[in-house]
């Protein structure tokens, strides 16, 4: 098989979707890789690297595009990659579908198959190439978080773990999964006042055992996320429902109840995000002000940090993508149903519901593509 690494062209992406290693080992398995030059070098994989283990260095992504039978990537194709698309070709990468119809309709259209990471998810609910996102965004939630909250970032001037004397920071986190439990780690690390709010009782309980001192568990309800609302320093939004549009928990009229010059850092953005009033923002410009609330609605978090979100990353996909090297997307999905689930798109037919109740599409049976 040709698979194809075209450069990651996202505003301030700097992730690549395969790493030397990764090259090196499909390479001795037969196939052929086409990276584009300079894919790597934001994660600090030269080309050098990668021709020296067998791959072919492609000058444009015109020539990656049209030579691959299977393009891997970390974001979404964005609008200028859509005509590069096109019929029976696998895209394996992070879609967020269920966030974006234009580039929903695009992919229908293209007649590609589509499978998305991040519903590839196995029997215990798992979501396995979601995960290693999904930890450095929690982390980097409180990392930027933090650094919003200082007084010359537009923030209440506040130290996240205090000092003796002082009281720490509050810090609010909705959803008790990946996200907001490295969320919570990180600013429980750093000496704040935690609360996790989630659904899941049993969650709730193995939160607590794992947690420090400093963070409380409380049931997620409107009543009680009001009242946490009224007294947190930054909020981190960590909802998730695979591969569907994120609950908008937070509205517009809550955001009079919180303190001026309070954050949201909603790591939900990229599947529309919960928090009403939260709109997708980029490194450059990453933050704006609503009702006297700090919004920070960067959708590639992961990208600041490309070195270790690469590693992370590819730590987890490259199996997957040795798979359907070998067998064919086809084999691959049929042989592995964690796989199968991740298939969003097949050949202008939409078979995975969340992308088909966000858009009003027709659900067709995976079973049928397969």
């Amino acid at each position: 098989m040709i698979i194809g690494v075209p450069n990651e062209i996202k505003t301030d992406e700097n992730r690549v979707a395969l790493v030397p290693a990764g090259a090196e080992t499909l390479v001795s398995d037969g196939h052929t890789v086409l990276v584009e030059t300079h894919a790597g070098e934001g994660s600090s994989f030269l080309d050098e690297q990668y021709a020296a283990v067998g791959a072919e260095l492609a000058a444009n992504a015109a020539d990656v595009w049209s030579r691959a039978e299977m393009i891997i990537k970390v974001k979404e194709p964005i609008e200028s990659e859509w005509p590069l698309m096109r019929e029976d070709q696998v895209i394996f990468t992070y879609f967020h579908f269920a966030a974006d119809e234009r580039l929903t309709r695009a992919v229908v259209d293209s007649g590609c198959i589509a499978i998305a990471y991040e519903t590839v998810q196995v029997d215990g609910g798992e979501l396995p190439l979601l995960t290693p996102m999904s930890e450095v965004a929690g982390r980097m939630a409180v990392q930027e978080g933090a650094k919003y909250l200082e007084k010359l970032m537009g923030g209440r001037g506040i130290l996240l773990g205090g000092v003796p004397g002082v009281m720490p920071a509050n810090v609010l986190v909705i959803g008790g999964g990946v996200v907001g439990t490295n969320a919570a780690k990180m600013a429980a690390g750093l000496g704040a006042h935690v609360t996790i709010l989630d659904l899941s009782l049993d969650r709730l309980r193995y939160l607590s055992d794992v947690m420090p001192h400093n963070v409380d568990l409380v049931y997620s309800n409107r009543h009680n996320l009001l009242e946490q609302l009224e007294t947190a320093d930054l909020v981190v939004g960590a909802v998730l429902v695979p591969g569907a549009k994120a609950p908008k928990l937070v509205r517009r009229e809550d955001l009079t109840r919180m303190k001026a010059g309070s954050v949201i850092v909603d790591v939900a953005v990229d599947q529309g995000g919960c928090v009403e009033t939260i709109e997708p923002t980029t490194h450059a410009n990453p933050t704006y002000v609503v009702e006297g609330v700090v919004h920070y609605g960067v959708a590639n978090m992961p990208g600041a940090v490309p070195r270790t979100s690469t590693l992370a990353l590819t730590n987890a996909t490259f199996s997957y993508v040795r798979t359907l090297a070998e067998l064919g997307w086809q084999e691959a999905c049929r042989s592995d149903r964690a796989l199968s689930l991740g298939l969003n798109v097949v050949n202008g037919k939409v078979v995975y519901p969340g992308v088909a109740e966000a858009f009003d599409f027709t659900l067709v049976d995976v079973g049928a593509v397969l």
